[in-house]
């Protein structure tokens, strides 16, 4: 199973749960999962994290992100199908969408898109609350993939799958 990133996931972490000078592990693992090809972030994703905050200078994620072992390892390789793309749109969002409700959706549907290329070996890993009375350009992403028959989970539902721990390395090397 190959596993998605939304950019949340990264973010939240961040500011939360795992910040980078308190829980280096995770972000080793993190990359180690990369390296090995189970999560990957698609391009338009890795893009929106790249942009940063408007204080780079203090954000260590965005110090993080521009490692080139990290984008290496961590950027999925292969072109969206803009097709797909269209059919998250139509079916995840509304037919009719307006230039700025697509603005205000953002890169999600490329994200949704790459899973929905493959659900039954990918799946997408958001910290999105499902939300499923919201309508429109205001769905979440949980909610766009349960109607698409994506699969999702949330980010300490990946921790689970994949036994993150603090000691996750010893694990790896005995």
């Amino acid at each position: 199973m190959l596993y998605l990133l939304d950019a949340s996931v990264l973010i939240t972490a961040k500011d939360t749960y795992y910040p980078l000078d308190s829980v280096p592990e995770y972000w080793d693992w993190l990359e180690y999962l990369a390296s090995n090809g189970q999560v990957k972030i698609p391009r338009e994703i890795f893009e929106e994290i790249k942009e940063g905050p408007d204080d780079q200078a203090k954000d260590l994620l965005f110090e993080w992100i521009q490692r080139p072992n990290i984008q290496k390892a961590i950027i999925l390789n292969e072109e969206v199908d803009i097709g797909l793309v269209q059919k998250v749109c139509n079916a995840g969002y509304a037919t009719d969408l307006n230039d700025v409700e697509v603005e205000e959706i953002g890169r999600d549907p490329f994200l949704i898109a790459y899973a929905f290329k493959s659900p039954e070996m990918r799946a997408v890993i958001t910290s999105e609350v499902s939300k499923p009375a919201l309508r429109r350009h205001k769905r979440r992403v949980p909610d766009v993939c349960n109607s698409l028959g994506v699969g999702w989970h949330t980010p300490f539902e990946l921790n689970k799958l994949l036994k993150f721990s603090t000691g996750w390395q010893k694990t790896v090397t005995s």
